[in-house]
């Protein structure tokens, strides 16, 4: 295998991988807020948005390796 292909399907992993973390960190927001802490809720939410953002990333490294 090429390098550049072992770097697109890396990437491919970090990308599904970060998902995964977003998902729980919106998991553990609706927890946070249910317990009543909207503090912890909303960083939560910010940990959420930072990792979809950090995926574009991750996205434009994916199509530079192509």
């Amino acid at each position: 295998m090429e390098e550049m292909e072992k770097i697109g399907k890396l990437l491919d992993y970090y990308m599904k991988h970060n998902n995964e973390h977003a998902e729980m960190y919106m998991d553990w927001a609706n927890q946070a807020s249910l317990n009543g802490n909207e503090e912890l809720s909303r960083i939560f939410v910010r940990l959420c948005l930072e990792s979809r953002r950090l995926n574009r990333l991750f996205d434009a490294a994916k199509k530079a390796s192509s």
